[in-house]
């Protein structure tokens, strides 16, 4: 069972939920030959009928970085795993780890409410230049497109580094805003706890680096467990 779903209440005001890609046929025909026997294709209005008001509240895992710039968001991301959860039981649900963030915050969400599921990893496919697979990626031009390379080729550099033997965080995290540069903005560029997105200062468990960068228009990210 797939679920085919742009939810709206996990876009805030002047993001690009009206021209966000939904390319319905094309996403059909793939899980056809996949092998896929059913798609669960709900409406608006079916998950968020009038007069909808209850939502879920994020854990704290969701606080910064995309929680930061996009306040609503998890909130939104949480309310509707759960309904979705409810409406369509199963025991495994699998994300994608390129929302490395999102995934956190399922994984606590359904650890904090005892949701007897099980939440599957992802790994990030990616185009054969490297740039992680992404919806938006249809918004980006040619020139667009090279310039951002630069996500994946930042990441790159710090788990070079990373293999080399740099354990200091914020030497790590100016190799990637140094290569971040010809983005037009960087939300962010950090090594974070793996589990917990908190901060460090040297590298002594499993972590995480987290971009996030504007080229053009579109606002794309990318990560790399380190």
């Amino acid at each position: 069972m797939t679920t085919i779903f742009v939810n709206p209440t996990q876009f805030a005001a002047g993001e690009d939920l009206s021209r966000y890609p939904r390319p319905l046929e094309d996403d059909l025909e793939m899980l056809r030959s996949e092998g896929v026997e059913a798609v669960f294709l709900p409406t608006d209005s079916v998950m968020y009928p009038e007069g909808f008001g209850t939502f879920v509240s994020p854990p704290p895992v969701a606080g910064r970085l995309e929680g930061e710039s996009r306040p609503e968001h998890f909130r939104g991301v949480t309310t509707v795993v759960t309904k979705l959860f409810q409406i369509i039981p199963a025991d495994a649900a699998f994300f994608g780890q390129k929302d490395y963030q999102q995934l956190r915050v399922v994984e606590h969400m359904v650890r904090d409410l005892n949701m007897p599921i099980r939440i599957v990893p992802c790994e990030i496919v990616r185009e054969a230049d490297g740039l992680a697979m992404s919806s938006r990626n249809r918004y980006l031009s040619e020139s667009e497109r090279e310039t951002a390379l630069s996500l994946s080729r930042a990441l790159d550099r710090a788990a070079a580094s990373f293999d080399a033997g740099e354990r200091n965080v914020e030497s790590l995290e100016q190799t990637m805003k140094a290569e971040l540069m010809k983005c037009d903005k960087v939300d962010y560029a950090v090594v974070v706890d793996a589990d917990t997105l908190e901060p460090l200062s040297k590298i002594e468990q499993r972590a995480v680096a987290l971009v996030a960068a504007h080229v053009g228009r579109t606002r794309l990210i990318d990560n790399r467990i380190l």
